[in-house]
């Protein structure tokens, strides 16, 4: 049986090999997050940014459901794309479980929210500081999106990438929609606990290195990014 010290050594050993069957998990990991913060980006930023400059009956509720949705459980999420992609459920036939599509969609949809939100209040507070400027060159809300956004960049960098660290550390619902399937759906999260249940200590000490690296990398690119727009903007 490994100790602990023999089963981080052979973690180390695993990761400087590069042992392709780490590597293949790693690089699943990146593409499924990677692309389901892109998708959930390209939906959010326009809506929260929309919500910023919009008044409308229900504003309110849709703004509380989506602070709300920001806490939304991954195991609920991944029970709501399971039935809705389940062969019961009304998006069964596209044959979407158990693949790398539908942990893109669970993760959406936890992304989403996030990134929307915290657009909506950083869009809200620019426009309150430029309204009588954007006003005065006739600018439509519509056409204050995409300069609201550009203004914002530095903020909404750092918030896509909270919004990846939300989604690369995901466990439950990609297990519920992926079925950790080896070399289909395997992720690094579902793989450590797979792993640690066999008592694979090294594989997912590995797999958890790579992880913490990689959110420690996440968390010092947005601090860099946070204090290099206070450089600028003052």
């Amino acid at each position: 049986m490994l100790t602990s010290d023999n089963a981080f050594s052979t973690a180390l050993a695993l990761i400087l090999s590069m042992d392709s069957a780490l590597i293949d998990i790693v690089m699943l990991s990146l593409k499924v997050s990677l692309m389901a913060v892109m998708i959930a980006s390209l939906i959010a930023l326009p809506l929260g940014a929309a919500l910023a400059l919009w008044r409308f009956p229900g504003r309110n509720v849709v703004i509380v459901a989506l602070n709300a949705l920001m806490g939304l459980p991954p195991v609920v999420a991944g029970l709501c794309v399971y039935l809705l992609l389940s062969r019961a459920g009304p998006l069964g036939e596209w044959g979407l479980l158990f693949t790398p599509t539908a942990m893109m969609i669970a993760q959406v949809i936890l992304v989403l929210p996030i990134i929307a939100a915290l657009t909506r209040q950083q869009v809200e507070a620019l426009h309150g500081e430029y309204a009588e400027q954007l006003n005065s060159l006739g600018l439509t809300r519509l056409r204050m999106i995409p300069t609201l956004l550009w203004d914002a960049r530095f903020g909404l960098l750092t918030v896509i990438l909270a919004g990846f660290g939300r989604a690369s550390a995901e466990v439950g619902a990609v297990m519920i929609v992926g079925g950790n399937i080896d070399g289909v759906t395997r992720v690094m999260t579902t793989s450590i606990v797979l792993e640690t249940s066999k008592g694979n200590l090294s594989m997912a000490l590995g797999l958890g290195i790579i992880l913490l690296t990689l959110v420690t990398m996440i968390n010092a690119i947005a601090h860099m990014i946070g204090e290099t727009a206070k450089r600028r903007l003052g």
